[in-house]
């Protein structure tokens, strides 16, 4: 096998694993192994379950060999941002707060991923309940990220992001509340989707925004993130807020044609003439558009006037509901926090009645200009951020705010997004083009994204990891 195990996709290892050309075993090993070597200086665990993911790889291997295959994530390695709810394994959201907290079940995505036969190598390192920043005063891991070690992999799913891009694991699951999957994702060169608000369960996930937090696969390839989402999606009884929608066969929407189709591109909001958006980054996206209308799709502008209200009306919703859930524990034990989150949450405990209902209606604006829009176009195109990743030294509770967010605007619609990676600045940072589409639509969605993906081979490189080889 030329490709090493750590760097074989879902997609490659799925079909080897079902023909009993791999085992299970064998493939646990080879990440376990990876993990021992790379991870005292990447961080990207926060648990490792080294005895615990050999079990279910024996499991696995023994299931397949009796002719009991479960599908394409059957003895797959993955890991978990440690705020999904493993049963009887430590979940801490990487803060002191829930540093012994052991739930008693598994989080609905997490039981359908042991449902489908997944290997769970552990729990990832993670921003402090999924807001703030790479803190060190909270004392958990802080990720790097494997194409710079001095920059950071992206935020919230900073372990999720840095762990794929490193070979650390096959797949894993993030969060999304303002842009923490679709970030990591351009951040650290991967495939990362945002489902459609309802489309996976919530369940057993430690909030910070019930109105915004979305959950989502992080993965190395589309194709991935497609069979993982097919795992985890559809109507949950124990969360209230998901659909029952039917769930389509998302690998069949991974076609390379896209002669056709419509992109829309808000040129007025995400190519604005901004000195907080970094123009090398455009560059890129602005090429990989081009791309997109080289393969037949059709660009063309779109208006969203509400977008230029998105950035304020988002963290009003969003810290509001943060503090609302931890406002108890703020009062009790603030000591318990780390700086960052600290000072954020209270933020959220100064915003009025009014604030909150303002940014709701701008919420209601936004998402009937998008649905407007996306009667005229298949999808909406961006850049996935506005700038590269930071270094650490120059990261601070405020950095995410002083930029305009790309990546917020779809939490606040619940508009499927994903991230895939479309370039690299010149100090060889990765850059993602980010597609929207229709509520539900993931399928147009993920065709668009592998699409461009499997045009531009981007896939084909990983990050070179010198400083720590």
């Amino acid at each position: 096998m030329t490709t090493e195990l750590h760097y074989l996709t879902i997609g490659e290892a799925g079909p080897l694993l079902r023909d009993g050309e791999l085992s299970p075993v064998d493939l646990t090993r080879a990440f376990l192994d990876r993990i021992e070597s790379l991870d005292e200086t990447l961080e990207c665990y926060i648990t490792v379950l080294h005895d615990e993911a050999m079990s279910e790889a024996r499991q696995a291997e023994a299931e397949i060999l009796r002719g009991e295959y479960r599908g394409p994530m059957h003895g797959i390695p993955i890991a978990l941002k440690d705020l999904y709810d493993t049963e009887g394994v430590l979940t801490t959201a990487s803060s002191k707060v829930m540093s012994d907290r052991i739930p008693g079940e598994d989080a609905t995505t997490t039981a359908r991923l042991r449902a489908s036969g997944a290997v769970l190598l552990g729990k990832l390192a993670m921003h402090e309940f999924a807001l703030g920043g790479p803190d060190p005063s909270n004392g958990y891991p802080l990720a790097r990220n494997p194409w710079n070690l001095d920059h950071i992999p992206g935020g919230s799913s900073s372990g999720s992001g840095a762990g794929i891009a490193a070979g650390l694991c096959m797949g894993t699951l993030g969060s999304c509340t303002g842009g923490s999957i679709r970030g990591p994702a351009s951040h650290c060169g991967i495939a990362g989707i945002k489902a459609t608000y309802g489309r996976v369960s919530r369940y057993g996930v430690v909030p910070l925004s019930w109105t915004l937090d979305h959950c989502g696969p992080m993965t190395w390839t589309v194709e991935d993130s497609a069979i993982m989402l097919q795992v985890i999606a559809g109507f949950d009884p124990k969360d209230p807020t998901t659909s029952r929608a039917p769930v389509p066969d998302y690998t069949a929407s991974l076609s390379e044609d896209i002669r056709g189709l419509k992109v829309g591109v808000p040129r007025h909001f995400f190519f604005a003439d901004d000195p907080l958006i970094n123009k090398e980054m455009l560059s890129a996206v602005d090429d990989a558009l081009k791309t997109l209308e080289d393969m037949g799709a059709h660009l063309e502008e779109v208006s969203v006037p509400m977008l230029e209200h998105a950035g304020a009306a988002q963290p009003v919703i969003m810290l509001s509901e943060a503090f609302s859930y931890h406002q108890n524990n703020l009062r009790s034990s603030p000591e318990m926090f780390g700086d960052m989150v600290r000072a954020r949450f209270r933020t959220g405990g100064l915003f009025a009645s009014s604030d909150y209902s303002q940014a709701q209606r701008v919420r209601n604006v936004l998402k009937r200009e998008f649905a407007q829009a996306l009667r005229e176009v298949d999808v909406i195109a961006s850049p996935t951020m506005s700038n590269p990743p930071p270094r650490f030294d120059e990261t601070d509770a405020m950095t995410t705010s002083r930029v305009p967010s790309f990546t917020g605007p779809y939490n606040l619609t619940g508009m499927p997004a994903i991230s895939v990676p479309c370039g690299f600045t010149p100090d060889g940072l990765p850059i993602g083009l980010q597609i929207a589409g229709k509520p539900f639509d993931e399928p147009t969605v993920f065709h668009v994204a592998y699409a461009y993906e499997q045009n531009a081979c981007l896939f084909e490189t990983r990050p070179p990891m010198t400083e720590i080889a």
